[in-house]
């Protein structure tokens, strides 16, 4: 299981990833049901897991536009690299790697998985968004989406798009909007009781 945390996380010191959903992972519970190798790289400031260009000057917020192609990301290909370590190292179920991020993780989520379209078995992006062209790539990961319906900074409509998109690839995809909840939208999917069960119950 590899997540990937939001910009205001990024940095040097191998603990702010923690800040957001590492609780979650750590619980008895947790431990007990789903035993896992569990990883929460972190992403050096100024840089992303999202090939994404933003507009900071709009007045109604942040713009987004997530690019067409699968471009090189150097972020995504050190994760992948570190995924490939992981996977010598230790026993990995190569049927049961999942990925899951918040924010700019969320974006990177879906980027990662366009990128690897044969390797995770499930996937659970929040509050982040992509390229609806993709989704002929990620249309083989089953994908558990969650937004917050008034999010201004990254849009719902992000996350709708993804899903339509999906959709009509008839994808397994589900869709969480949470009404009248703001960008934190990580607090609200990480208390679904249903999510790690759901996760882990995929099998590619």
């Amino acid at each position: 299981m590899i997540f990937l945390h939001g910009a205001g996380e990024r940095g040097n010191d191998n603990k702010s990833q923690l800040v957001h959903g590492s609780f979650l992972f750590k619980s008895k519970d947790f431990r007990k049901n789903h035993p896992a190798i569990v990883v929460f790289p972190q992403c050096p400031e100024k840089s992303s897991w999202a090939n994404v260009k933003r507009n900071y000057e709009m007045s109604a917020g942040q713009k987004f536009d997530f690019f067409k192609k699968i471009s090189e990301n150097r972020q995504l290909i050190m994760v992948e690299k570190l995924l490939d370590l992981i996977q010598k190292k230790y026993d990995i179920d190569e049927t049961r790697r999942y990925v899951g991020g918040l924010s700019m993780g969320g974006m990177g989520t879906f980027e990662l998985v366009a990128r690897n379209p044969d390797y995770f078995a499930a996937a659970f992006p929040i509050c982040g968004g992509g390229n609806p062209h993709w989704s002929n790539l990620l249309k083989r990961t089953p994908f558990w989406i969650f937004h917050g319906e008034d999010d201004g900074v990254v849009s719902v409509d992000f996350s709708r798009k993804m899903y339509e998109a999906l959709s009509k690839e008839k994808a397994s995809v589900r869709l969480t909007i949470y009404p009248k909840v703001n960008h934190n939208s990580w607090d609200n999917s990480f208390a679904e009781p249903d999510l790690m069960h759901w996760l882990f119950s995929n099998k590619r």
